[in-house]
């Protein structure tokens, strides 16, 4: 059986990922930021995860930190309005919830004769 099948959100990078029969946990660590900070947002079925944090110094040139990720969801497997983010103390955690097999439209059976 293909993983991404069931589990098509790759992690990548910093990000942790823990698939559950309830849904996808992804925690990602940002520090220096706060939930003001941070937008989560799905667009055309794509979360999109973005954080900028503020410059130290306003003449110094240097910017802080930035993190910039998306994540394909399929709207057939997860809730993607059901979706919860929480930023805090530095680390964003995203839940996405799982559809059960037994509310799922697009699976059916055949029957055999």
């Amino acid at each position: 059986m293909c993983p991404y099948i069931y589990s098509p959100i790759v992690a990548s990078g910093k990000w942790k990922k823990k698939s559950t029969a309830k849904g996808i946990h992804l925690r990602m660590d940002m520090p220096g930021l706060g939930k003001e900070d941070v937008k989560v947002s799905v667009e055309q079925n794509t979360l999109l995860v973005k954080g900028a944090g503020k410059k130290e110094f306003d003449d110094d040139g240097v910017t802080g930190p930035g993190y910039n990720n998306k994540f394909d969801l399929s709207e057939k497997l997860y809730k993607i309005k059901e979706m919860k983010a929480e930023m805090k103390n530095g680390v964003l955690k995203v839940f996405v919830p799982k559809i059960k097999d037994e509310e799922r439209t697009d699976v059916f059976d055949v029957r055999v004769e």
